[in-house]
């Protein structure tokens, strides 16, 4: 076993996972209002739920998936760095203010990284273990 060759998990697998982080993220964003939690906790859960959202609905390869979620991740948080909502002079609803953020931060950056190298982690430690038939 190769750790450049890793078989995807059941799409339904995935889903699971997408869906109990989205029930987290939204308890952490609800009742939770700390300095670490919050913001960092949330980040590196974020891009896992991300990660699970775009393996349960496509069939990309995971390094592909683990690609596209680190770039969509990375522009979110670099347009925040140029101030995209002060830039178009537009003030969009809420839940959308609540996906784009507010402030850039490098910690941010290093949580994206650390959620997505879980993520690969857990993927070979998964294929080493457990090979699943297509």
């Amino acid at each position: 076993m190769s750790i450049f060759k890793l078989n995807r998990n059941r799409r339904r697998n995935y889903l699971i996972g997408f869906f109990s982080l989205l029930i987290i993220e939204i308890l952490i964003a609800s009742f939770i209002k700390d300095d670490f939690i919050r913001p960092y906790l949330g980040d590196f859960l974020v891009v896992i739920m991300l990660y699970c959202f775009l393996m349960g609905i496509s069939r990309f390869s995971i390094y592909k998936s683990l690609f596209i979620v680190l770039i969509f991740s990375f522009k979110i948080e670099f347009l925040q760095l140029i101030d995209i909502v002060k830039l178009l002079q537009y003030q969009p609803p809420k839940p959308i203010m609540i996906i784009l953020g507010s402030s850039f931060s490098v910690w941010d950056l290093v949580a994206y990284l650390l959620g997505l190298l879980s993520c690969l982690i857990l993927e070979i430690l998964i294929n080493r273990t457990y090979t699943p038939s297509t």
